[in-house]
């Protein structure tokens, strides 16, 4: 799973849009922790470390552990707001983790062995319909990505969850159908020449 991170913080003292406006101002950006049976925590944190941060990927698959007065409350990332024109942080939600937490993630799915798959080889293309997966994991094995093997996958075939083998203790969010993830296509081009020889076939 992805390094935890650590993001120094300090509590708001003031709350309202001209606060969160005048932290911006200085740098910094507004965010609160809430969960964990506690009261929500108003917090701002450093704008340029937050932006390193989200810049590594898979921020909101990490485990933050916000340093606040001495203190460190350990937290999932759920949300980023970011402003509209030039994409600056304004505002982000942290989840309090207890220590046996399950959390809810959304993690990249990544593809292997594409030269192992006769059907990609022979010029299909690979239909991505899921390129994340919703998982259900204890908050201290949230995996990095999920790597699905394409080895001996021909023209036609399809990936379903039922074929993906998850880390341990890992499950899928969704579990009242077997979903697509991805496909084996025809190109255009060979799905014609199919056709035409299905046509010359039926015509003799």
């Amino acid at each position: 799973m992805s390094d935890t991170l650590h993001l120094p913080a300090e509590t708001r003292e003031r709350a309202g849009k001209g606060a969160s406006r005048a932290l911006r101002r200085e740098g910094r950006v507004p965010a609160v922790v809430y969960g964990g049976n506690e009261e929500p925590l108003a917090i701002h944190v450093e704008e340029k470390l937050l932006r390193k941060q989200l810049g590594t990927g898979h921020f909101l698959n990490s485990i933050v552990e916000i340093e606040i007065g001495g203190k460190t409350v350990r937290t999932l990332p759920k949300d980023v707001a970011f402003h509209p024109v030039n994409d600056r942080p304004l505002h982000a939600d942290f989840l309090r983790l207890s220590k046996d937490a399950t959390v809810h993630v959304n993690v990249p799915v990544i593809f292997a062995n594409e030269e192992a798959s006769p059907g990609l080889k022979r010029g299909a293309v690979l239909n991505i319909v899921r390129h994340e997966l919703e998982l259900v994991c204890p908050a201290d094995k949230i995996p990095d990505d999920i790597s699905i093997d394409v080895t001996g996958l021909d023209i036609g075939a399809s990936i379903h969850i039922s074929h993906v083998k998850l880390p341990a203790g890992v499950k899928s969010a969704i579990t009242d159908r077997d979903f697509t993830i991805a496909t084996i296509v025809a190109p255009s081009g060979l799905r014609s020449e199919e056709g035409d020889n299905a046509k010359t076939d039926a015509a003799s």
